[in-house]
């Protein structure tokens, strides 16, 4: 009788491990699904509000590469800017993740070209800055502009253009 009931234990607990087996395996199969899904998108613009939209007016996102409104991308700097500072009572360590607005394919392609002079353009004006400036938001946005000026100083003395529209601090640590 004992064994009987030992069989119909090791029954069941194998019937849950493979009913959790199969759960499993069709929750990944949805989740992955679900993802493509999301995750694929669409070739179509995407309508962006103008500044008509307080006339209540919609314009699409234009398709062509040239510098518009709706077409801002993003260049992210290869790596972030590991530099010391000096300090009041001592000197401190800074990491800056940078990333780069522009607009349109060609000024992508151009900022991506000229990322060595980025970076040392950058360089250099961190390297001016005091870990007082870099402790307080006015300090911080005041290097971020001066971080832009210089950067599109530069760009404009090798390709004509700004290229650059704003450079954006995206990783901020400071020991």
């Amino acid at each position: 009788m004992a064994e009987d009931t030992n069989l119909e234990i090791e029954e069941v607990s194998k019937n849950k491990s493979k009913l959790i087996i199969i759960i499993a395996a069709v929750l990944v199969i949805v989740g992955g699904v679900a993802g493509y899904f999301l995750l694929s998108g669409t070739d179509e613009p995407i309508e962006t509000l103008t500044d008509d939209a307080a006339s209540g007016e919609v314009a699409a996102a234009p398709s062509s590469s040239s510098a518009t409104v709706g077409s801002a991308l993003y260049v992210a700097m290869p790596r972030p800017f590991i530099f010391n500072v000096p300090g009041a009572s001592r000197d401190r360590i800074v990491q800056i993740k940078v990333q780069l607005l522009v607009r349109g394919d060609g000024n992508e392609e151009i900022a991506k070209k000229h990322i060595p002079l980025i970076e040392g353009t950058l360089l250099s004006v961190f390297s001016m800055t005091t870990a007082d400036e870099l402790s307080t938001s006015v300090g911080k946005e005041t290097v971020r502009f001066t971080a832009l000026d210089k950067v599109q100083a530069a760009m404009m003395d090798v390709e004509g253009s700004k290229v650059i529209e704003r450079v954006l601090f995206t990783g901020f640590v400071m020991q």
